[in-house]
């Protein structure tokens, strides 16, 4: 089954066609990037604008890609939750236009279903039960993974996210955006014991994140000694505190819950310290972990196609009237 993904929930206008949920046919994401990066920060206006003017684009070179024509494909899967309401809306319509005119199903995603997803493009023998780390720029969840789109909520921020305290964090110490990507690169020379950050870890039988503690340490400790340490530094220890955080309370839910496979997910789970935390203390616990290739931690329409083929396995079709939402839980 080729299912064409379709995603622009944020600033990433992408479309790919994957082959029942595992091989990538073809596959376009059109960032925004350098153009947000002006602003240091997504403006919904202007990428709402820029989906419009790149989506059918973006479709057609995914399809040339991948060598076929509109008739080679056999379903539609598209991110119509959560995120900023205008740029999902031009994806949903371009969706929704195609499984119309095709006489396709099609199939609504949740678009951190589809992070997850992402891990399953990767391997897709994983073993159940599942704990998985979701961390991006508006998510920080543990999530209970006991069968294909069965999910509980172990834990999730009380404020802000993984990606906002990088985001936050890099502006203070006067680094560019993306934030967590630059934090990252100048991390790697720099001690992550320079400056003393703190951990919040909200009571040992906690599985709730909380962020907001530590962007207040960093504006206090900038204001005092922004000069007395290299950006090296101060990228390391910020990187540090959060990547933390994340992997401690991921491993305490893995035993918690006996699960077999530990996932990461989301844009966060690029970071290369989170990735080598992860790996090694799943190795020590002897737990399968699995993490997706940075391209694929980052918002991508093959995710979205294999989150739809899974869906679309289980006997799932969406009708053609589904909302598009701008704020929804990943449910059950």
């Amino acid at each position: 089954m080729r299912v064409l993904g379709i995603e622009s929930s944020c600033d990433e206008t992408a479309a790919a066609l994957v082959e029942d949920g595992r091989a990538v046919l073809g596959q376009v994401i059109a960032s925004q990037i350098d153009l947000h990066a002006v602003t240091g920060g997504v403006v919904p206006e202007v990428a709402s604008r820029h989906h419009v003017e790149r989506i059918n684009a973006v479709i057609a070179e995914t399809l040339a890609k991948a060598g076929v024509g509109f008739d080679g494909i056999d379903a539609i899967a598209v991110a119509n939750r959560p995120g900023l309401l205008g740029a999902l809306l031009v994806g949903v319509s371009a969706a929704k236009a195609l499984a119309y005119a095709l006489k396709r199903p099609i199939i609504a995603v949740h678009h951190i279903e589809a992070h997850i997803y992402a891990n399953f493009l990767v391997d897709p023998s994983i073993a159940f039960p599942v704990v998985c780390l979701v961390a991006s720029g508006g998510h920080s969840e543990l999530l209970l993974i006991e069968r294909h789109g069965h999910y509980t909520v172990l834990g999730r921020t009380r404020d802000d996210a993984a990606g906002e305290a990088f985001d936050k964090s890099a502006r203070l110490i006067g680094i560019g955006y993306p934030g967590g990507i630059e934090i990252d690169r100048l991390a790697k020379t720099g001690n992550p014991k320079a400056i003393r950050l703190p951990r919040a870890r909200l009571g040992a039988e906690s599985l709730d994140f909380s962020f907001s503690g530590l962007k207040t340490a960093v504006l206090n400790a900038t204001r005092a000694e922004l000069a007395e340490h290299s950006i090296e530094d101060w990228a390391a220890s910020i990187q540090a505190a959060i990547v933390d955080v994340l992997v401690a309370k991921t491993m305490i839910a893995a035993r918690r819950h006996n699960a077999a496979t530990v996932l990461a997910a989301g844009g966060v789970a690029a970071n290369s310290r989170l990735q080598a935390a992860l790996r090694e203390q799943c190795e020590d616990a002897c737990l399968r972990c699995v993490i997706p290739p940075p391209p694929l931690c980052t918002d991508n329409a093959a995710m979205v196609a294999c989150a739809g083929f899974y869906r679309l396995k289980a006997g799932e079709v969406t009708p053609l009237t589904f909302d598009t939402i701008a704020s929804a839980e990943l449910a059950r």
